[in-house]
């Protein structure tokens, strides 16, 4: 069981950057894949980044890549998303989700742990 804590949203303008960082109190991390998803008013829950247990391993939705970056430092318990280039369409509240042994190629449906979110609105 791990309780997971994001922060560092907020309002940007479109073009800027935000570091998200997801705090976890568990002390077992390290075994737990960890990933990046959003939601957008009216839309559905969707995939952004993942990285693996190690950090050796990362995948990205096809809308991020090159401008988000996933990172992980399991001595500290949290992984981060570095988010560069920021769009309107970047806006939604951002979650950190944890999966007990599982793999950058993981469902959403097979994370067990969510945090409670952070909002990210990017201005044009």
């Amino acid at each position: 069981q791990v309780q997971l804590v994001e922060s560092g949203g907020g309002l940007v303008q479109a073009g800027g950057s935000l570091r998200l960082s997801c705090a976890a109190s568990g002390r077992t991390f390290s075994r737990y894949t960890m990933g990046w998803f959003r939601q957008a008013p009216g839309k559905e829950r969707e995939f952004v980044a993942v990285i693996s247990w190690s950090g050796g391993a990362t995948r990205y939705a096809d809308f991020v890549k090159g401008r988000f970056t996933i990172s992980r430092d399991n001595a500290k318990n949290t992984v981060y998303l570095q988010m560069n280039s920021l769009k309107p369409e970047d806006t939604a509240v951002y979650y950190c989700g944890g999966n007990e042994y599982g793999s950058i190629y993981s469902f959403i449906g097979d994370y067990e742990y969510w945090g409670q979110g952070t909002q990210v609105t990017v201005s044009s």
